[in-house]
This record gives structure tokens, C-alpha cells and sequence, in this order.
């Protein structure tokens, strides 16, 4: 195991150069290292569990500090800034050099990485510092904001600095983000995916681990993890499972009932359940496997009813999210921990199709989350699904 003594960290954008304070902490979530860990590391003792729960609880913190999600469990040690499972996948893109993320249950926290954390001040004081001037065209994202627009808001924050302002030499020219006028977005239009699965090879030629195997980049991992597509070479970082479990309340394709079943795509793969006959209430628990691209897209689910004589009938589709999933898989490679645990959440609301908020939890040394989907551009229905990283040689 490399070990790190604390140092100047000459390269570091972070409020650790602008104060003057320095901190080099171990990075659970990089993928490009093996973990760091101190010489002199303790234990976490009750009073430095009891001053990390209070830093939490301050106001401010309760919120990630870049998407205002609630309820963050995630922290970049290099900023003092409470972060959600989302963000702190763009975080850890970054590179440990800019941003260092821990995880609050999966990390054992010490004295001085805690002091650390209360010394840089939390979501407020390094807001005021990072988001002192966005420009009036730029839009901080929100909970359900996409990937791309979560991303390209944290690296303009963090690594390029484009928000910063130095009250010495440096004068802001934007309207702060509070005084600017509110602008509307579009939703990107959806893509079918009905007879992808049709096409689809039934095995690829990946056989590493999942575990550990994350950040490796060297040749020979990487010739054993590249599929010919119709896209070209596709680089795959793991497998993800997913269980399918029932269906509630589906939309009429016949007439009474539907012949209902499931299309899972990502990227240029796709694969399908089983139809079950004459059922608006259907009850697959039926797992279904796909590799993870590099570059991680969305979890496409589709739903069709059966015809024998003409065309498939729709009925009904979701996007999901699993870049949080992955990031969770991710940090648990490093961690000691088995006990089961809430590692991260996906909040229901008005603007996204959960009808539940969707868990990432820690069971039995598994990363899991289930969610319950509002299935789109149909009269009804609802789709339940279990999600899983699971190792590349299952």
C-alpha cells in the first residue's frame, strides 16, 4: 500500500491555496490510484464521530452544495463542501489533484481529517468563495438536472474557477447567480430502442474482476474489455444487473389486457424479458445483465405489448440514472465495512418519474438500489426494478 506525508499541495485549486491551509488526505473514490492512507491514522473515536455528525447537521450542509440535493453522504475533503452521490461521481472525474471525495459511511474518519473539514467551513463559506459570480446564462444545477449539466457546472466551479473572485485583484464580471433572471430547458427527446435486442450478442469477452478493476488502464485490460459495435471500440468498466420485478397497473393494448414485456438498453446493447400473457399487473423477477460503457450512459427501460400479427404495441418508457450506482460500487471496493447502509438517494419529485424515492443501500456486501418508475408517454403504469454491480466474471 503507497502511503502520502501531508505536503504543500502546490497544484491544488482548492481553499486549501487561497487560505493558506494544507491537508493531502487519502482518496477512497479514485480510480486512477490505489488508496491512500496516512502513516499516523487512529481510529475514529465517539468525540470525533460526534464533532463530524454536528459539522453535518450545520446549516447549509444539510444540502448538497451543488445541486441542493438533501440528505448529502458524501464529502470533498479538499473543498469542506458536503456533496450528493451524483456529484461526487463528477467529483472524483476530476482527478484527486483537484478534488478528493470520502465517503461519510463508508470512510473512518480521524481527528484530522475532521479538522480539516470544520476549518474550511462548509457548503456556505466555500459557496460564497466558488459561487460568488455565475454568469446570468449559466444555471446551477438541481437534483434531476442531466449529467452533462451537472458536470460541466462543477468543472467550471472547481477545476476551472470561472466563479471565483479574489477581493484583492479580481473584480466580478457577472450578475451574481441570485440577482439573474430565471431561463427555461428542454428535455432531450427519447430514443427507441424496440429491436436493438433482436441484434444484440448473447456474450462479450470481458472476464476481470469488477472489484479492484476500475481504474485499471493498462493494454491488456483494456483489449479484454473492447466490443466491435456499429459505434466502433467500446470500452466496458463493469456489469450491472437488473432485476425486473413487477409491473402495476399497465396500459390496454388489446382488448381488455396486454401481452406486456421489458426492453433494458444502454449504449448500443439491449436485451428483453419474457412476455407474459394477459396481464395488466405482471410479475417478472427476472434478472437481466449489461456491461457499463466508460463513458456511462442512461439505463433505458421500454415497455411493449406482444401481437402476433402486427406490430409490437408501446406502452410505455423511463431513463435511469446510474452513474450514482456505479460511483457507490466504486467507493465500496476500498471499504472494510459490511454492515448494511443507506449510501445514497435518488429523490422523487414532480420533475423526474420515481414514485418513491430510489435507495442505494449496502446489503451483504452488495450495492443495490430500488426504484419504482412512473413509466412515460402512456395513459398509466408503474415499473419496479432492482438494480446491482455485480463482479464481471458472475
Amino acid at each position: 500500500m503507497e502511503r502520502l506525508e501531508t505536503s504543500s499541495q502546490q497544484d491544488n485549486p482548492g481553499p486549501a491555496d487561497v487560505s493558506g491551509s494544507v491537508a493531502c488526505l487519502y482518496d477512497l473514490l479514485s480510480s486512477e490510484t490505489e488508496s491512500w492512507r496516512y502513516q499516523n491514522d487512529q481510529p475514529t473515536s465517539s468525540g470525533t464521530q460526534e464533532r463530524l455528525e454536528n459539522f453535518l447537521q450545520q446549516s447549509g450542509n444539510q444540502l448538497c452544495a451543488d445541486c441542493g440535493t438533501p440528505d448529502p453522504k458524501w464529502v470533498s475533503i479538499t473543498y469542506g463542501v458536503l456533496i450528493c452521490i451524483k456529484c461526487s461521481g463528477v467529483h472524483r472525474s476530476l482527478g484527486v489533484h483537484i478534488s478528493k471525495v470520502l465517503s461519510v459511511k463508508l470512510d473512518e474518519w480521524n481527528n484530522e481529517q475532521v479538522n480539516t473539514l470544520v476549518n474550511l467551513g462548509g457548503n456556505t463559506a466555500v459557496n460564497t468563495m466558488y459561487e460568488a459570480c455565475i454568469p446570468v446564462n449559466l444555471k446551477k444545477p438541481k437534483p434531476d438536472s442531466s449529467p452533462e449539466e451537472r458536470s460541466d457546472f462543477i468543472r467550471k466551479k472547481y477545476e476551472q474557477r470561472q466563479f471565483l473572485t479574489y477581493a484583492d485583484h479580481m473584480s466580478c464580471p457577472f450578475i451574481p447567480s441570485h440577482k439573474r433572471s430565471s431561463s427555461s430547458s428542454n428535455s432531450s427527446p427519447s430514443i427507441s430502442y424496440k429491436k436493438q435486442y433482436e441484434k444484440q450478442a448473447t456474450k462479450h469477452r470481458i472476464g476481470h474482476a469488477f472489484r479492484n478493476s476500475w481504474g485499471r488502464k493498462d493494454a491488456e485490460h483494456k483489449a479484454a474489455k473492447k466490443l466491435d459495435s456499429s459505434a466502433g471500440m467500446v470500452e466496458f468498466i463493469g456489469l450491472i444487473k437488473v432485476n425486473v420485478v413487477k409491473g402495476t397497473n399497465l396500459a390496454i393494448r388489446d382488448v381488455m389486457t396486454s401481452d406486456p414485456y421489458v426492453i433494458l438498453a444502454i449504449g448500443h446493447q439491449s436485451v428483453k424479458t419474457r412476455v407474459i400473457k394477459n396481464n395488466l399487473n405482471p410479475v417478472w423477477n427476472e434478472s437481466l445483465m449489461l456491461s457499463i460503457p466508460e463513458h456511462i450512459p442512461p439505463l433505458k427501460v421500454l415497455v411493449y405489448d406482444k401481437d402476433k400479427f402486427k406490430t409490437d404495441d408501446f406502452m410505455g418508457e423511463a431513463e435511469i440514472d446510474i452513474q450514482p450506482l456505479v460511483a457507490a460500487a466504486k467507493a465500496y471496493e476500498d471499504s472494510t465495512i459490511n454492515e448494511s447502509m443507506q449510501l445514497g438517494k435518488w429523490i422523487a419529485s414532480k420533475d423526474n418519474t420515481l414514485v418513491k424515492d430510489g435507495i442505494i443501500y449496502l446489503t451483504d456486501g452488495k450495492v443495490k438500489q430500488e426504484i419504482s418508475l412512473r413509466l412515460q408517454n402512456v395513459e398509466r403504469g408503474v415499473l419496479e426494478i432492482e438494480l446491482e454491480c455485480v463482479p464481471l466474471t458472475q
